[in-house]
């Protein structure tokens, strides 16, 4: 049976035995918090629960390596969204120790891409078009770096209201514990 019949399955008991009632609230943040965090399959329970939020108390945005990446791209919009439609005050961009982005390259992304039949024609296509997927397909080294450039992009943002705290922490992938890079209540992240 494939992921997608048992995900079917499991969500017609999930409806029909009304499961769904303890998650029932609504599209507003009760803490009026959004977080930026890493995708990292680790972070899909332990990081609310590291923070103490329930559902409903915050907007979570996911993405590889809890950055943003473009000042016009879907991360920011949705951050933008959250703090004009949706009445968040605070942002917290939350990455992690022991990322997948960090180390990743271009050359070595492009490779696995060819070994899944992608062929080199159509990077070249890419890459003549002028896409630079040299930039766009690298990650970091540094996770703190990391997060203190995301929250610059964030906070620098022209459509950015400068009242909205912008924090940066990194969590421990096992433990859950935080540590803090920017205290957006006091530190200046430009």
């Amino acid at each position: 049976m494939s992921e997608l019949n048992k995900i079917l399955n499991y969500n017609q008991e999930f409806v029909q035995e009304h499961k769904y009632a303890d998650f029932v609230t609504n599209k507003f943040p009760e803490r009026k918090l959004a977080i930026l965090s890493c995708m990292d399959t680790r972070m899909t329970k332990l990081l609310p629960a590291a923070l103490g939020l329930q559902n409903g108390d915050a907007k979570i945005i996911k993405n590889a390596g809890a950055v943003v990446t473009h000042p016009w791209g879907s991360v920011m919009r949705s951050l933008l969204v959250a703090v004009f439609e949706l009445k968040v005050e605070e942002i917290m961009v939350i990455a992690h120790y022991d990322c997948g982005m960090r180390g990743l390259n271009s050359t070595g992304f492009l490779e696995k891409a060819e070994q899944h039949g992608i062929p080199n024609e159509r990077v070249g296509m890419l890459r003549d078009a002028g896409i630079d997927l040299d930039n766009w397909l690298q990650g970091f080294e540094n996770v703190d770096e990391s997060v203190r450039h995301t929250v610059s992009q964030i906070r620098r943002h022209p459509l950015m209201p400068a009242n909205i705290a912008v924090h940066g922490l990194v969590i421990h992938p096992t433990t859950g514990a935080l540590t803090l890079i920017i205290d957006g209540n006091t530190a200046c992240a430009l």
